[in-house]
Formats: C-alpha cells, sequence, structure tokens
C-alpha cells in the first residue's frame, strides 16, 4: 500500500442518530473503493463494521469501526460511530481525532434529538459539517421538510449540493447543483448515469446553484471579487471555496444518499476526495502543554493512542493517530503517560476486523498494532527529544448507575479486572467501590450501556454477574440542639473501662458565631472554649467540634478519641446509617477515671452521647437532588411532563431549541435511576437527557418515616 503524506490523508466521522444507515452507508463506501467484493447488511449480519459478537447478538453498532479507502491518490480514513446515544463514547472519541464530521439524517424522520446531539458534539469540537440525507427511498421521506427543518435548525449554512428529483420506492434520480448534472441509476445501484439536466428541474436547479455559489465565495475575497465581476464561479473555484467554508464552519453542504441501494455513494466520495480538507489545512492539535504541535511528517515522532479493541485470539488491538513525525514498525518509543519503553511491532491500517500491514504511517494518519505491552487508551508514545502527552477526549458524565455483583462472591476479583478491561474499549464505563454505599457502583450512558456491558462479562469474560439498584447517598443533619450525655463503663477482671462524655449538637451554617451559652429546661450551660476543630467533611458538609470541658474533668489527651467517636456517628448516621453533615457539636463536661479511662472507652462514650443528642436534636433526612435536561420533540411534551410529575420533579422551565424542546426540571436522583430506560420507552428513543448534581434537599415526612424504617429492618436482619 502507497505511503500517504500529511497533505493526502482525511479523517472524517460519521456519525448520526441510531438507524440513520452509517454501517450500511460504511459498506457501500468500502464496495466502491474495492476494499470488499460484496456489500453485507445489518441484517444479515456480515457487515465491516459490526463485527465484535455483541454487536452481531444485538443489531446495532457498540463501538467506533476504523476504516480507509483510497480514493484518486488520497487516502480517506473514516470512522463509523455508534448512533445511540448509550454510545456515545465512541462518537466523541471519533470527532476528536478526525477532522471532519459527516452526519447522517433518516430520510424517514429528518433531524431528530440524536442528530441534534451529534452535531453539538461536533459544534462544541470546532469540527466542520458536511449533512447526508439517507434512506430517501422510503415513502415517509419528505425532502422540502426535511430541508426546511434543517434550516430552521441549523440555519441558511446548510446549503444543498443535490437535491432528488422524487423520493419514495422510486427513486433513483437526484440533480447535482455543484456540476449541474442529472444522476441517475439502474436498480442495482453503483455507477451513476450522468446527464444534463432536464428542462423542469432546470430552472430550480439554477437557482440552488447560484445559492451554493455565494455560499462559497463568501469564504475568500479573492473569490468573492470573481463572483462580483463574473456573476459566476468556475467548478474549481467552487470546490476552492467550500473547502475554505468548511474549514471556517460557515458553510454544512447537504448530499443525498440511498446507502440501502448504492444510489448517490459514488458522487459523495468524490467530493470526500476532491473537496474536504486535508489534515495540513485543518487548525492545529495542542498537547497538555498548551503547545501547538504540527502534523509534519520530518517532525518528533509522536502517537496518541484513542482505541483499545479486545478481539478473540488476538487480545488488545491499539488504534493510533499519529500526531507528529512517521511511524514505522520497529520504532522504540517511550510511554510519556507511564514511563515505560515500547517497540512498535507491525503497523496497520484497518477495515473492521481485517488489517493490512504497512511500512510507515505518516503525521495524520491512523493506524493501529498489537501486541503492546503496557499502553492504555489515552496514552502517548514518543520517540526520543520529544516529550509530549494528549489529553483532548472529555466524556460526558454518567447518566445510569446500578449496583453490580458477581452473581459467584468469589469471582469479586475477577469481575473487576474484567471490568476495567471493557472499559479501555468503552471509557464511559465508570466502575467505583462506594464506601459510603457499600456496593460496588457501575456508571454508564444508559440502560442499553449497562445491558451491554453485562453481556460482554458473561460472554466474553465468562463472569455472570447481577445488577441491583444501587443504594442513595442520603445525607443526615438536624434541626434544632439537643444535649446528651453517656458513661461507657466496663469491669471484667483487672484494668476495666470507663469514660463520660457530656455533649451538646445543634444544626452548622457558615458563618455562624462561636457560641457562648446553651439554655435546656432553665438550665444554663455556659461555654468556656477551650479548642476547636472545623473539618470539612468528603462528602460535603462541615462538622465543627468545639472543646468547652474545664476543671480537668476529662484530660486533652482523650480529647482526639472523642472526636473519633463523633466522626464514627458522622460517618454512618444514626438514623439510615447515610454521612452526616453541618454539625456542631460542644463537649463540656465528662469523667474520667484515673486507672480505668482509655482512648477506647472515650471513643465508645462519645457515640453513643452524640447519636442520643443527634436523634433528639429534630433529625432530617436530605436527599440528592439533580438538575435535569431533557431534549424532546415537540408531539412527547406532554407524556414526558406527566412522566415527570409522577417522579416528584419540579419543572422549572421549556426552551424551544432548535427544532425540539427542551424541559428543565429538579428531581430527586431516587426518582432518577431507572428514568433512562423510561424515557427511552416513552419516546422510542427519540428523546435524551442529561443530568447533573445541584443540591440535598430534606426529603418528604412520609417517605423520611419510611427510610428510617427500611433500615431498622436491615440493622434487625443483620444481627
Amino acid at each position: 500500500m502507497k505511503i500517504y503524506q500529511t497533505n493526502e490523508i482525511k479523517n472524517i466521522a460519521l456519525i448520526g442518530a441510531s438507524g440513520s444507515g452509517k454501517t450500511t452507508l460504511a459498506e457501500c463506501m468500502l464496495f466502491e473503493a474495492g476494499i470488499i467484493k460484496r456489500r453485507g447488511s445489518v441484517e444479515a449480519k456480515n457487515t465491516v463494521c459490526d463485527y465484535f459478537p455483541v454487536e452481531l447478538e444485538y443489531g446495532y453498532s457498540v463501538f467506533p469501526t476504523v476504516f480507509h479507502v483510497e480514493w484518486n491518490n488520497k487516502k480517506l480514513n473514516i470512522i463509523d460511530c455508534p448512533g445511540s446515544d448509550d454510545f456515545v463514547g465512541g462518537a466523541i472519541t471519533s470527532l476528536n481525532v478526525t477532522d471532519e464530521a459527516l452526519i447522517l439524517i433518516n430520510g424517514q424522520y429528518g433531524p431528530e434529538v440524536g442528530t441534534q446531539n451529534n452535531f453539538r458534539y461536533a459544534e462544541k469540537l470546532k469540527k466542520p459539517v458536511i449533512f447526508l440525507v439517507n434512506q430517501l427511498d422510503s415513502e415517509k421521506c419528505d425532502f422540502d421538510a426535511i430541508v426546511s427543518s434543517m434550516k430552521e435548525i441549523y440555519g441558511d449554512k446548510c446549503v444543498l449540493v443535490q437535491y432528488p428529483v422524487s423520493t419514495g420506492s422510486d427513486f433513483n434520480s437526484l440533480i447535482d447543483v455543484l456540476l449541474m448534472k442529472k444522476y441517475s441509476w439502474k436498480p442495482e445501484g453503483g455507477a451513476p448515469i450522468i446527464e444534463d439536466i432536464p428542462a423542469e428541474e432546470l430552472d430550480k436547479a439554477r437557482e440552488l446553484h447560484k445559492i451554493l455559489v455565494e455560499a462559497a465565495a463568501e469564504n475568500d475575497e479573492a473569490l468573492m471579487d470573481k463572483y462580483f465581476e463574473s456573476d459566476s464561479l468556475t467548478e474549481d473555484e467552487m470546490r476552492e471555496g467550500i473547502r475554505k467554508g468548511l474549514v471556517q464552519r460557515s458553510i454544512f453542504p447537504v448530499f443525498c444518499v440511498c446507502a440501502g441501494k448504492d444510489m448517490g455513494v459514488r458522487r459523495l466520495m468524490e467530493f470526500l476526495g476532491n473537496v474536504v480538507p486535508f489534515v495540513s489545512e485543518m487548525p492545529k492539535i495542542h498537547n497538555t502543554r498548551g503547545e501547538e504541535v504540527d502534523p509534519v511528517s520530518d517532525g518528533p515522532e509522536s502517537l496518541y493512542f484513542f482505541k483499545t479493541g479486545m478481539e478473540p485470539h488476538i487480545g488488545e488491538v491499539s488504534y493510533f493517530k499519529v500526531m507528529s513525525g512517521t511511524a514505522h514498525p520497529g520504532d522504540d518509543l517511550i510511554n510519556a503517560d507511564r514511563g515505560s519503553k515500547e517497540r512498535l511491532g507491525q503497523i496497520f491500517v484497518s477495515a473492521g476486523a481485517n488489517r493490512t500491514p504497512v511500512d510507515a504511517l505518516c503525521a495524520g494518519d491512523i493506524g493501529c498494532t498489537v501486541k503492546l505491552k503496557d499502553v492504555k487508551t489515552g496514552n502517548t508514545l514518543d520517540g526520543k527529544d520529544c516529550e509530549w502527552r494528549f489529553d483532548f477526549i472529555k466524556y460526558p458524565r454518567p447518566k445510569y448507575s446500578r449496583a453490580i455483583s458477581p452473581v459467584n462472591p468469589q469471582d469479586m476479583e475477577k469481575m473487576m479486572a474484567a471490568i476495567l478491561k471493557n472499559r479501555q474499549e468503552d471509557p464511559t464505563w465508570v466502575c467505583d467501590n462506594s464506601k459510603e454505599l457499600r456496593q460496588t457502583i457501575i456508571h454508564g450512558q444508559g440502560a442499553f450501556h449497562l445491558r451491554t456491558l453485562k453481556w460482554r462479562l458473561e460472554n466474553n469474560e465468562k463472569v455472570q454477574v447481577q445488577y441491583s439498584d444501587p443504594r442513595i447517598p442520603y445525607r443526615e443533619t438536624i434541626t434544632k440542639k439537643a444535649k446528651a450525655e453517656y458513661r461507657h463503663k466496663k469491669q471484667s477482671g483487672g484494668a476495666g473501662q470507663f469514660g463520660e462524655v457530656h455533649l451538646i449538637v445543634e444544626p452548622y451554617a457558615e458563618g455562624m458565631p462561636d457560641p457562648v451559652s446553651y439554655n435546656f429546661g432553665g438550665q444554663e450551660f455556659k461555654v468556656t472554649q477551650k479548642g476547636k476543630e472545623e473539618r470539612e467533611l468528603p462528602w460535603g458538609g462541615k462538622l465543627v467540634f468545639i472543646n468547652s470541658v474545664v476543671g480537668g474533668a476529662i484530660d486533652q489527651r482523650f480529647m482526639p478519641a472523642i472526636l473519633q467517636g463523633v466522626m464514627d456517628c458522622m460517618e454512618r448516621g444514626p438514623l439510615t446509617g447515610s454521612y452526616a453533615r453541618d454539625v456542631r457539636v460542644v463537649v463540656y463536661d465528662g469523667k474520667m477515671h484515673p486507672v480505668d479511662s482509655n482512648e477506647l472507652s472515650f471513643k465508645l462514650a462519645a457515640r453513643h452521647a452524640f447519636s442520643e443528642a443527634f436523634r433528639n436534636a429534630g433529625p432530617k433526612i436530605l436527599e440528592p437532588i439533580y438538575d435535569l435536561e431533557v431534549y424532546t420533540p415537540d408531539d412527547l411534551v406532554g407524556d414526558i411532563m406527566s412522566d415527570l410529575q409522577g417522579r416528584r420533579a419540579l419543572i422549572t422551565g421549556m426552551d424551544s431549541e432548535a427544532g425540539y424542546q427542551k424541559l428543565q426540571a429538579k428531581i430527586p436522583l431516587k426518582e432518577l435511576s431507572s428514568y433512562s430506560t423510561t424515557l427511552s420507552s416513552l419516546s422510542g428513543g427519540r428523546a435524551s437527557f442529561n443530568a447533573k448534581f445541584a443540591s440535598y434537599e430534606l426529603v418528604p415526612n412520609d417517605i423520611q418515616t419510611k427510610l428510617i424504617a427500611e433500615h431498622a429492618a436491615e440493622e434487625t436482619s443483620d444481627e
């Protein structure tokens, strides 16, 4: 295979909503380029891009798949991304290592919420966008309505390059207003019949051609002057203007295809090869030190590893982008993240599971290798005299969480190792052992996302696992002041145990003045502050501990033990065993024994005294509240609002945004735990949501009573 230079390479992310036809389009592109001899189909489970067992099992893409085509002496690296929002990590990874986004639109539905999500990711990363309307042979396809919707959402930057003569089952031709030709196909698709535009379409084509010429001219002063002089541009000048417009994101060309019949794909690839910017024409990427890295073949060698695939009989397949220099088999490199030495074995270009060895890959190119010793997703390998690292991929927060455990408790270590291994393939699977919840929690982007992980653990790693609802990280606090005292006394022959602690608790708020005195039942308790410690609690809030013991009733050396006893109760609150927060504790008296008192005695006495005082201080349970944003088509707003209100959500706003509705609400985490599944069911996968932690708020009294009873029952059953 030819070694392509940086100015001959183009990197493209193929993205779109679920069901828009990305994998089918990828098959056509590979077929047209001669990489494969026969097109596969998703239904037949024989496509190049869906080759992992879980993808064949479920019939949808799970991981981004890298493939390449050679077209007109140029190399197009294309990454076919999963469409489901549950697997958004693949789209985000791909957009970060490519230079353009090819966004497919389902001709049956037009721009969907998933389309807009993908566009938002491309926009955030400042990637050029080309829209592609697919499935023009669907009876539901209304091309004019789709274009109208696109212009409403994305503005006048959407400029038609093509439009279909008709849509539906008899679709077989389109008008190309860049070339001003009619393209039509026989039923088998493939090579088009190219003709002059028929008279009945000429006026419309000329009008759209003029709009396209103006859009191309606007991106270059010289082209604009030329356009004003002659009222037209040559084909090459239009291509140049569109290329500059793509780089500046001032134009979003709109193409048409019917990937299922291989109609329009060859013309699309001509445009990608002739017009889309090369790697060398795109803005430079910065390393972690903020230095601009120029993708030049004779620069320092630096490879960024953006994806890991786990394949049977091979193991780890590591995919990389050459950020600078030229990679060769046998190169000795340093892992900038881990400090270890690595030697590249063979390097390949890939088309799904098919890999072709190559002699070199230049800056900007994408390839893969196998059997590296110590390279993980996100690592950088550098040659000598180079110390670059890259960390530009930022993944979204998880939306869906479940407690995970092995069916056989003895498999816990095996399960954790398997999860870590799978996370190399998809970093949006996040796992943590929660000390607070006393559970292992697996986080992901949705129910499908975690269902896929479970399938892989059980079928690939042979570890049977089970999901359950994660416990909610409630917080406990108090609403009034209370006092308590407790004497711990134990005699068991020889030295005994003795410690007595008298303390007061009250709610704490930032900025409160130090206490001077308290009054309980007409009795005054003065505070003589001997010491004060403020602890910022890792789980939020604060504990303020004041030593007000006078007259040597408790020796100073026992104060740390008393504080530790209080902290033990803060870590496992008296009501539900949840963390407590925002409490001030004043130890004002106590007793000790010259022989039997020790740290353990005072620690235990402090625990009991604090627990009793806490229960008498108007204790309340706080629950985590999240800010929720739901993106939904107009026709689903009523159903989604009704469901939210049934989940104790407070609707705080509703905006119309780019062709869909955005609902804003505050919702308890308890009610959010299964929301991903419900929303998908309500909307048929057409709606999506984001959620982030907002605050802790008091739970309603009836729920508090229920939570306390449930905790008491748990404690009893554990005894």
